[in-house]
């Protein structure tokens, strides 16, 4: 797992609300999206996002997870 792929692709979803429309603007299949963000949900040993079929939302653990993953991003744009 490339985490910083994962915390990307993590961001995207947060912002764009679905798997599917990160999938489309990333052109990428939604199953690669859905395995990212599993894979950085089980290396963090926490549910980031509650999914329906027609929703997501973000776990209280998810919604800090966000927002500290937009710092790092920050942080990594001022230091190039």
């Amino acid at each position: 797992m490339n985490r910083l792929e994962s915390i990307q692709t993590f961001i995207h979803v947060v912002e764009r609300g679905s798997f599917s429309a990160t999938a489309e603007h990333l052109g990428i299949a939604k199953s690669v999206i859905s395995k990212r963000i599993k894979e950085l949900e089980d290396h963090l040993g926490a549910q980031l996002l509650h999914r329906t079929t027609r929703k997501l939302h973000l776990t209280q653990v998810g919604e800090v997870y966000y927002h500290r993953c937009l710092q790092i991003i920050s942080d990594l744009e001022e230091a190039d």
